[in-house]
């Protein structure tokens, strides 16, 4: 990597309007570190946190991956920029494809494309964890599924699709966060809609399992070797079927941190990735689910906890991954707050054939309960307030809009 020999203090944060690139700010920007965020829209939330240090518009990648690219390529350019944090699957995908464009002026702390499709590949990933011995839904491609009569749920094949998978996509568009439909073995699947809901592409389907609790393995790891590691338990998602996280806490767990390394040793893994499970609610038994390979929604549990990811992340693209510290405390608990209003939002209106809805005074306990236990919050903290109320006000006038 031909960088200059000055030190490097400040960090490309793409600005995803989640708690997980706010707390990179926050992580980051308390330490000093100038934090840069780029963002296709320059009002998200996230902009107003006190240590956002700067901000810079570009190119939606979905929209224009490649102009996103070429705009990510300049701010590396930068002198003060040591590296570029992800924190979606939009950002590693450009980061990865055009890692040797990146690598001339910054740290590359991220996997190379071919690992990195391995992982976006939902049908390829299935197979490969499954060869490690560790347990994998019952995973096909959608026209290989002959009988419909059992419980299934359909989901994108891969992470991100593009006209590298589909011809007749638009070409320089991003198509992440598909989603998943699940199926009732009464009905079967509507063709038409699957189609068009995966706009062409072969998706995959699985058994539905139901789900006891979801977890997650976070990882970071340096060419292969982990740094430092943490294990997350789901308690709620945004949904009462699940889906991302909106209460959890982090647990020890040997064998689920066996699986996770086990799977990132065998994929020479380098960066960041949290690798998902789910416990069987029938058998107890833990199986793989889906890695993700950047920072998680989830993050901020992690970092008060004491696990700081972005800033250990920082720490190895500057090649002072010696002095990283994975200790951190077990049973530390965090909520999304707007992600329990859907959570409820979900028990009182979303209808999924493979799940069973709580009784809605059993759920509004539950969150009730838990926000007095664990009052920690992704967006709001006492000491940087504004990203909550900013996101807050503009979810009001994005209401009022419509």
């Amino acid at each position: 990597m031909s960088v200059s020999s000055a030190p490097r203090e400040a960090i490309v944060v793409p600005g995803a309007n989640s708690g997980s690139a706010l707390e990179c700010i926050r992580s980051l920007g308390s330490r000093g570190i100038h934090t840069i965020v780029a963002a296709e829209d320059p009002a998200i939330a996230l902009t107003a946190s006190r240590h956002c240090g700067e901000v810079v518009e570009v190119p939606p990648p979905r929209d224009d991956y490649l102009g996103y690219k070429d705009a990510l390529v300049s701010l590396a350019s930068r002198p003060e920029v040591r590296t570029i944090i992800p924190t979606r699957e939009d950002d590693i995908y450009v980061l990865s494809k055009y890692r040797n464009e990146f690598r001339q002026y910054i740290a590359t702390p991220w996997p190379q494309f071919d690992t990195l499709e391995t992982v976006h590949d939902g049908y390829r990933l299935a197979e490969f964890v499954s060869d490690l011995d560790i347990p994998v839904p019952e995973t096909q491609l959608y026209d290989e599924v002959a009988d419909w009569s059992q419980e299934r749920i359909i989901k994108a094949r891969y992470s991100v699709l593009t006209d590298d998978h589909v011809d007749s996509l638009e070409a320089g568009r991003l198509h992440p966060d598909l989603g998943q439909m699940h199926v009732s073995p009464d009905t079967g699947p509507d063709r038409d809609e699957v189609r068009r809901r995966m706009k062409g592409h072969l998706p995959v389907v699985q058994e539905y399992i139901p789900i006891r609790f979801e977890y997650s393995f976070r990882a970071l790891y340096d060419k292969g070797e982990p740094l430092a590691t943490s294990v997350r338990r789901q308690t709620r998602g945004m949904s009462y079927a699940g889906g991302t996280s909106v209460y959890r806490e982090l647990v020890d767990d040997p064998t689920l941190e066996a699986f996770g390394r086990r799977i990132l040793d065998a994929l020479d893994w380098h960066g960041l990735a949290t690798v998902q499970f789910i416990e069987s609610a029938e058998t107890g038994e833990y199986m793989f689910g889906e890695i993700n390979p950047r920072t998680w929604t989830s993050i901020p549990c992690d970092v008060r906890a004491g696990a700081d990811y972005p800033y250990f992340y920082w720490l190895l693209a500057g090649d002072r991954a010696d002095v990283i510290d994975p200790s951190y405390e077990s049973g530390y608990a965090t909520h999304l707050l707007f992600g329990e209003l859907l959570y409820l939002k979900s028990v009182l209106f979303d209808e999924y054939p493979n799940a069973s809805r709580p009784a809605f005074h059993t759920a509004l306990w539950s969150v009730l309960s838990s926000l007095y236990h664990h009052p920690n919050f992704d967006f709001l903290t006492v000491d940087d307030p504004m990203p909550f109320f900013q996101g807050v006000r503009h979810s009001i006038k994005d209401a009022l809009a419509q």
